[in-house]
């Protein structure tokens, strides 16, 4: 309903779709290596076709490279596209631009990862800080409650690891008091340096029970030190990709906290689309985690988040 809505409400707004006056919306995501953002990339292309937009997909190389993504956001605005839908890399670093964009008379969705500036029309995430206490809640399960647990983390500014990170601290401390978390180090979204201080943790704590992982790279990064060591550490990740999901139903990880990446940016683009047709979107559209196991992973509902149909939009 909501989806008809939007795109009937543009239509009006536009007198038509025809090739001449279709609105331009920007895409920008952290950044492009991770299958998670080809994901959210073919949500946005969905919704796009669905409302006769355009979408044009550019970010940086790196998910570190906050400098890229400024200068692609201000070219958008020298270019004066309709609107930007942004995945803010730092939460401090990219409010002045994501400020000029709004006072240029450009909406802004913000999504992902949060950013510290009201001037933003909409934000469609994961609720970072429930997935964090969701990947607590299963560690406690698989330990037994007890045990010591090393953090993968991802990089200091990146609003929505942060999250993560801190709803498994807090939940952690709050409700298993027998688990010790003995160290948190950043794998800075690469998966080489995940696997580097992977690698050092089990090295410097060998009673060491499990880690927690806060995104694909440093999943990827765990993964890699606890297979290359053939070590019993338990794993509980965030986020996916084919390799990860066999390492999950091999058992190399216990356990996979899903968002819905294509769900993001479809709604994404959907957000900018009622903007731009005068409507007022949700100004926090919070999208709910998921707790893949080896017990659950063929649901068909938890296949449907797990597999959209990248080739269809993206190809």
């Amino acid at each position: 309903m909501k989806r008809v809505a939007a795109c009937a409400l543009l239509m009006l707004a536009l007198g038509g779709c025809n090739r001449e006056t279709k609105k331009r919306i920007a895409v920008i995501p952290k950044g492009q290596a991770h299958l998670f953002w080809q994901s959210v990339h073919a949500g946005a292309v969905k919704a796009a076709r669905e409302a006769s937009v355009e979408i044009v997909w550019n970010g940086p190389v790196t998910e570190t490279d906050y400098s890229a993504q400024q200068r692609i956001v201000e070219t958008f605005i020298t270019q004066h596209v309709d609107a930007i839908v942004l995945a803010p890399i730092d939460k401090t670093a990219m409010v002045g631009v994501v400020d000029r964009a709004s006072a240029a008379g450009i909406p802004v969705v913000i999504f992902d990862s949060g950013v510290d500036t009201p001037n933003f029309v909409s934000q469609v995430a994961t609720d970072n800080f429930a997935a964090g206490k969701m990947g607590a809640e299963r560690m406690g399960k698989i330990l037994g409650g007890k045990g010591k647990v090393a953090m993968v983390a991802v990089q200091p500014g990146a609003a929505s690891t942060m999250l993560r990170e801190q709803g498994f601290e807090d939940a952690i401390k709050q409700n298993f008091p027998g688990i010790q978390i003995v160290d948190k180090r950043f794998g800075m979204a690469d998966f080489a340096k995940s696997l580097g201080v992977a690698e050092n943790m089990l090295t410097a704590y060998p009673d060491l029970d499990a880690f927690f992982a806060s995104n694909e790279s440093s999943t990827v990064g765990a993964t890699q030190a606890l297979k290359g060591r053939k070590s019993k550490v338990k794993l509980v990740g965030f986020d996916w990709s084919p390799t990860l999901l066999e390492d999950l139903e091999k058992g190399a990880i216990d356990s996979l906290i899903a968002q819905d990446p294509f769900r993001m940016g479809y709604e994404s683009v959907q957000a900018a689309v009622k903007k731009l047709a005068g409507g007022t979107p949700e100004k926090i559209n919070n999208l709910p985690p998921l707790v893949v196991t080896r017990e659950n992973l063929k649901d068909p509902a938890v296949q449907l988040q797990l597999h959209p149909d990248l080739d269809k939009y993206l190809k």
